[in-house]
């Protein structure tokens, strides 16, 4: 079984996150970059399935801030080939990125591509969506459990209020993972400097051009900050008497 699992690397959020002088991005200058935790998800989700069925998993990933780092990290892990797809891609949208890594993904042999549902940059969960466009294939997203048996696969796709739907299908496909099995494993700075000195980081060049679709900022801020909370005293009759006096103000 061939697993392909792309990956980003975003932000991290325990930065102290700014909004640059155009008003449309983060200032990036100083920000620290980790692995998306959903891609995390995804990639352990591919190595559990190898370890189960053999096979192999390749983490690819669009040229970007310390991407060289994340994908030698997945090859620690276990990934089998690491893959940068090079080109200018900052900024891109969700349509040019997924569209740049299908046409990679598309010279290789696969039956699965596992990627996160979403990511923390945008939360629309489209990227799986558009790999499985590109590429032609069905597509499953909200994943959090996968099986494969005879040619076929079977998942468990998470809807709100915490029901959880059995799908059956054919491969190849594309699966956008919620949550792997396993809590994502944990891989020492020492290999990950291994695999920077072993492991072959093959670079292609991608081309997502053509793409009309998409969205764009037009403006990033701050949420303003409210009043604070008021604090109601008093029996449970006189607290019921403030309230109602304070929604009926607001009326």
């Amino acid at each position: 079984m061939n697993i392909i699992v792309p990956i980003k690397q975003v932000p991290d959020l325990v930065e102290e996150l700014q909004v640059d002088a155009s008003g449309k991005d983060l200032d990036r200058e100083w920000l620290k970059y980790k692995v998306s935790e959903f891609d995390d998800h995804a990639l352990e989700e591919a190595l559990l399935l190898k370890e189960q069925h053999g096979g192999s998993v390749t983490a690819i990933a669009l040229d970007g801030e310390d991407i060289d780092k994340a994908l030698f990290a997945a090859s620690a892990k276990g990934a089998d080939r690491v893959i940068k797809v090079t080109g200018d891609f900052k900024g891109a949208s969700n349509h040019t990125a997924a569209k740049a890594l299908a046409n990679v993904i598309k010279g290789m042999p696969y039956d699965l591509v596992l990627t996160g549902v979403q990511s923390v940059e945008d939360r629309d969960g489209q990227i799986a969506v558009l790999l499985a466009h590109y590429l032609g294939t069905p597509h499953i997203s909200v994943v959090t459990g996968v099986e494969v048996a005879g040619g076929k696969v079977t998942v468990h796709k998470e809807y709100g209020g915490g029901v959880v739907a059995e799908f059956e299908a054919s491969l190849p496909m594309v699966l956008g993972i919620q949550a792997a099995r396993e809590t994502p494993r944990y891989v020492p700075v020492s290999r990950v400097r291994q695999a920077m000195r072993d492991a072959n980081l093959e670079e292609v060049a991608g081309d997502g051009s053509g793409v009309s679709a998409g969205s764009s900022i037009s403006r990033m801020f701050k949420p303003e900050t409210g009043g604070g909370a008021e604090m109601l005293s008093g029996s449970a009759q006189e607290i019921a008497g403030k309230l109602a006096a304070i929604i009926k103000s607001k009326m």
